[in-house]
């Protein structure tokens, strides 16, 4: 572990612990999503409805469910429907500021929420992906608030049942960020961290008795929580490389730690925001081994190269002390605009003519300059996914940057990052039904919706007069929206509806209510 001079492990814990003791109140065990069951019937005959025929004095923005009134998500909206050679799988948002509620959603290509998990307010989201922990897949996010550019909180793992694994914090005694965490195959988890220090600020312009914000990386076991490795970007980088001048009214953050990523070797690749640079760093030894853009770059950058503000650098190929490596980031070239438009980057790297080259590079059409987060993601195949941050929009694009699909969050809201993932749920808790007859008559109205199950393919109606003996009435219908509609006609005293997967297989089945 990195130890850094002027400051000791001892007085960086009590720095930290005194962060902690002013946000402990915050901290919010994750709400329990409540099931709620409403009255139900039976039928002679079945309508479909997909949910979207149901306004409500938010509909625009805001999504309701029958079966499910304690979730309403924001709203996504697909501007660009998925055409051509997509790539297989669900969209991953971590919607925020929004009308709706916070927190990580799972969308199909239609814009349908698959499962969605809200934040205890007043936390958000960010981070919502698929990532692997003991050889299996499992959702991972951050979720806490944020203050100055920076996050406060903690790391969510699940499993693909949705059952809370690990939650994961920073160690002694500092807090999570928002901007990054990676698992690795050791059962470890990369975070970035930020916090002050005293730092002499006279060569930008500053006091000689300044603060800085620091970036920290620190290596987690999940298990255990202990710290394995730490690195502070202060011991080894001067503030005089920054590319950002102080602010009177808050720490000097000159570097701003936005990713983290880890090469076979061992070796890390972190992105430097307030830096316009990306640097390989020593895992044995802390020190930095090469320097890629931003004011002393090991590297002659060709024609179009320079990036700025930049997010999400990873590795593609080679590492750090390889002959050479292919790295992707998302340049966003503000704020201030550097460039009229932000874009996805895919940089080569020659480690011994120590020259870097433009491979690819991503635009939206609509010529869109991201102010702040976004992340650049290759898919299986060759296309890329890209989001855009407070731009809103999310998109795939194809290996030669045509548009294949594009979605928006609403306005004024945005997901930090979005990644496409393929994911197969399986959740432990039934359907969830609300049923409602129309007084007088034998017209009955069910909603049904199964949160997070990825294999649903479409319900089936059962109603009867004994609770116990309900069968089928009528034909499946497809699902085709998170909450699926069915209206009938009938006198039955009880309804209930069973999930069914593709093949027609009784998957699920919600509880019997009486209308």
């Amino acid at each position: 572990m990195s130890r850094r001079s002027g400051t000791s492990t001892l007085e960086r814990s009590r720095v930290g612990r005194l962060a902690r003791a002013r946000s402990r109140g915050w901290w919010i065990g994750a709400a329990a999503t409540v099931l709620l069951l409403l009255s139900g019937g039976a039928a002679l005959w079945l309508l479909l409805d997909d949910g979207t025929s149901e306004p409500s004095p938010t509909a625009a923005d805001v999504l309701r469910f029958h079966s499910r009134p304690r979730l309403d998500p924001d709203r996504v909206r697909v501007v660009v429907p998925a055409q051509g050679r997509t790539a297989p799988g669900y969209v991953f948002l971590a919607v925020k500021r929004g009308p709706g509620q916070d927190g990580p959603q799972i969308v199909d290509e239609a814009g349908h929420v698959v499962w969605f998990r809200p934040t205890p307010r007043p936390l958000t989201a960010t981070g919502f992906r698929v990532q692997r922990y003991r050889g299996e897949p499992v959702l991972t996010w951050w979720q806490g608030r944020t203050r100055l550019g920076h996050g406060m909180g903690e790391y969510v793992i699940l499993d693909r049942h949705y059952r809370q694994v690990a939650v994961v914090r920073a160690g002694h005694g500092y807090m999570g960020d928002h901007h990054e965490l990676q698992l690795t195959p050791r059962g470890t988890a990369y975070m970035s961290v930020y916090a002050p220090r005293r730092a002499d600020l006279s060569m930008v312009g500053g006091p000689r008795d300044g603060t800085i914000f620091e970036s920290i990386v620190q290596e987690v076991d999940i298990v255990t929580g202990k710290v394995v490795w730490e690195w502070h970007s202060a011991d080894h980088l001067s503030v005089g490389e920054g590319m950002t001048a102080p602010k009177e009214d808050k720490p000097h953050d000159y570097f701003h730690v936005n990713s983290v990523d880890e090469d076979a070797r061992g070796n890390l690749l972190i992105s430097a925001r307030n830096m316009h640079a990306i640097y390989a760093v020593s895992k044995q030894s802390g020190s930095v081994l090469w320097r890629l853009g931003g004011k002393r770059s090991d590297f002659a950058m060709g024609p179009g190269a320079r990036f700025a503000f930049q997010h999400d650098a990873v590795w593609m190929s080679g590492g750090a002390l390889r002959r050479s490596a292919t790295i992707s980031l998302f340049d966003n070239e503000a704020t201030p605009p550097q460039a009229d438009q932000s874009r996805g980057l895919v940089l080569r790297l020659d480690m011994s003519a120590r020259a870097a080259r433009v491979v690819r590079e991503y635009r939206h059409p609509d010529r869109l300059l991201s102010i702040a987060e976004g992340n650049l993601q290759t898919l299986p195949g060759g296309n890329v996914f890209l989001g855009w941050g407070p731009e809103r929009h999310v998109s795939e694009l194809s290996r030669d940057g045509r548009l294949l699909f594009d979605l928006v969050v609403p306005p004024r809201a945005d997901s930090y990052q979005a990644f496409r993932f393929p994911w197969h749920g399986e959740p432990l808790d039934r359907p969830a039904l609300a049923a409602r007859r129309r007084t007088g008559s034998e017209r009955v109205t069910v909603w049904a919706s199964w949160n997070g199950a990825t294999a649903l393919r479409g319900w089936q109606l059962l109603a009867g007069e004994d609770p116990d003996a309900l069968v089928p009435l009528g034909e499946p219908v497809p699902r085709r929206n998170f909450e699926t509609a069915l209206r009938a006609r009938t006198d039955a005293k009880y309804v209930a509806v069973a999930a069914l997967s593709a093949r027609g297989r009784q998957i699920g089945r919600s509880r019997t209510v009486k209308p």
